[in-house]
Order: structure tokens, then sequence, then C-alpha cells
């Protein structure tokens, strides 16, 4: 039996569909119904028998944070991806991140413990790796500086990272990926299928940037080879390519058939921005869209490198262009 975390999400929406397209036993966990739905849009992206593929899956009603519930879902699982997570970069959430990504991440290592698991498959997020000191690539073993201006995602990505490799002290054993930002379709509400939406609605300006991408289907291909291998207590990032932001607005623009952003915003123009955007959350109470970091972020040029992985698995990476024009073919179909 196979425990999927957060397979209402993206990755786990996914994963799924790949773990019972190859007949595997899957149990998931989901805390809410309306969830659901998620998950049926992604398969139906890929298959008209959607629903025979979705009842295969054993579906569990449960939490992260519930330690027995989450318990009563591991009762003779063998192998665990651990893919739930909360993602935000508001500062005030910081708390909320983490309770859910650290405690959570926790209780599923203690838990894997406790009934045996044979290994577990972590998806954290290329933000949890560190910066060069030089213009470099950035690999598996850049230096994380708990000093620096690390976004609240990123330092509750790492804290949960840190429950993972304790777990792999205490003879749990355990794979973690590093993702760049997740290219998929069927879920357009938040993740990167926000972005679609936007684009779509149109952007005018364009940031100095750049952004590490990579396919969902590459990610759960991977994570699905690294949990049947030997390979164990190792770290991967999963990025394709690295794209300057201008690029990938333009191109997402000319797939999703709007006209693409044509004008810079100035590194200036994003320093006052945030600064408003806080001003604004004082006054009014509303979320925030722009922090310091994410601002910073958005002028800040990168570059991840895939190396280990592909030299591991020997794996070819889909064309970043192919998925956008798929990932917007799929949009555009939902959103008729």
């Amino acid at each position: 039996m196979i425990l999927v975390t957060g397979g209402t999400g993206l990755v786990g929406a996914h994963l799924l569909y790949k773990l019972v397209s190859d007949n595997e036993t899957v149990r998931a966990i989901y805390r809410t119904e309306r969830k659901l739905e998620n998950v049926k849009k992604v398969f139906s992206c890929y298959t008209q028998a959607y629903q025979e593929l979705f009842n295969k899956i054993e579906w569990v009603k449960a939490d992260i944070l519930d330690i027995p519930a989450l318990d009563d879902a591991l009762t003779n699982v063998i192998y665990v991806y651990h893919c739930a997570a909360f993602v935000s970069f508001e500062p005030d959430k910081y708390q909320l991140l983490r309770h859910t990504n650290i405690d959570g991440t926790a209780n599923v290592v203690n838990l894997c413990i406790t009934n045996a698991v044979k290994k577990l498959c972590y998806v954290s997020s290329i933000a949890t790796v560190g910066n060069p000191l030089k213009n470099e690539a950035i690999t598996e073993e850049t230096h994380w500086n708990p000093e620096a201006d690390n976004s609240v995602y990123a330092i509750t990505k790492y804290g949960a990272e840190m429950e993972v490799w304790r777990g792999t002290q205490e003879g749990l054993d355990a794979v973690i990926v590093n993702p760049g930002v997740i290219l998929g379709a069927g879920i357009w509400r938040y993740g990167s299928g926000v972005l679609f939406k936007k684009i779509h609605k149109g952007i005018t300006y364009y940031t100095s940037g750049s952004i590490a991408l990579v396919s969902v289907k590459d990610v759960a291909a991977i994570m699905v080879q690294l949990l049947k291998s030997d390979i164990k207590n190792e770290r991967y990032i999963l990025v394709a390519e690295n794209w300057s932001y201008k690029s990938f607005l333009q191109t997402t623009a000319n797939a999703l058939q709007v006209k693409p952003p044509k004008k810079l915003a100035k590194p200036w123009l994003l320093q006052i921005g945030w600064r408003l955007d806080w001003l604004k959350r004082r006054l009014t109470g509303k979320r925030r869209r722009l922090t310091k970091q994410l601002a910073h972020s958005l002028i800040t040029k990168k570059n991840y490198s895939n190396t280990k992985i592909t030299a591991t698995l020997n794996y070819n990476f889909e064309a970043v262009e192919d998925v956008i024009a798929e990932v917007a073919t799929h949009y555009l179909k939902q959103h008729q």
C-alpha cells in the first residue's frame, strides 16, 4: 500500500494519476470533499475515464496535524509520498506555515518510523536551497544561510527538511525532491495555475529576474523512480530549465492567445510596490500580494542545476516550451 499526503494538490493529484495508471494500490488523505474535485479535474485533462481511475484510490479523511487519523491512514502502508504543505509568502502566516509544514512533517516522519514504513519521499522546494557566494550554478550542495532574508515559506520548508533528515537518523529511509516552479494543468486557483489565470486576464509588466521551471509530470515520474530505487537519504533539485521572467510571461501569453507584457517593471517600482502592499495590509487587512522577499526574487537571476538528478536517473526533462503549450491548451479548454 502506498500513501499520498496532499493528494488534492497539483503534485499530489498528478502523482496519484500516475500511480493508479500504473495499477499501484494507493491510499490518499484529504481534508474536505470539495478539494476532491481538484483531482477529478486533473485526471480529466488526460483521460475520459477519469472517474474510473479516481475510484481506484482509497480516500481517507485525515490531516497531517491530526495524529490519530494520520496513524490510521498509515495502517499497512509501505511507502509514503509526502506532498502536503501550506504555501504562503505572507509574513503574518508564519505560525500557520510552521505548524503545517514543520509540525505536520514531523508527524508524518514519526508515524512512518512507528509504522515501519520502508521509504518516504518528501516534496520540498528550491526555496530551501541556498544562494551561491558568486554567480555560480546552484546545486544540492549550495549552503543555506539561516541569517539571510529568507521568506517565511522557505524557512518552514527548510525546517520540514530538517525533520526528514532527523527521521533518517532514526532509521527511516527517505529522499527529498526540490522542484522549481511546477507547471501543470487542472488546478487554477492556486500554485502555477494562478499564473496562467493572471496572464490570460492580461499582464502589462515583466520583471528582470529569472524563474526555474519544471513539468509536474516530470516531478511525479522522478518521485516514483526515486522511491522504487535503492537510493536513500539524498536530495535532488528538479528544474528542467531556467528562464527569464520576460520569456516565461511572453511565451505563456502567446500560448494563451493574449497580448504579452511589453514593459519592464523597474526595481524601484517593485520596492515601492511591496511597501504599498504592506501599508494596504495594515489599513485594510487584505492579504499580502507582494512581499519584500518576493519583490527581490522577481529581479534576481539564478541558475539551478539539474545535473545530479539527470546523472542519477539518466533522466530527460520535457522541454518547458512544450509544457507551457500543453498547460495553456488545457486552461483554454476548461475555461471556454
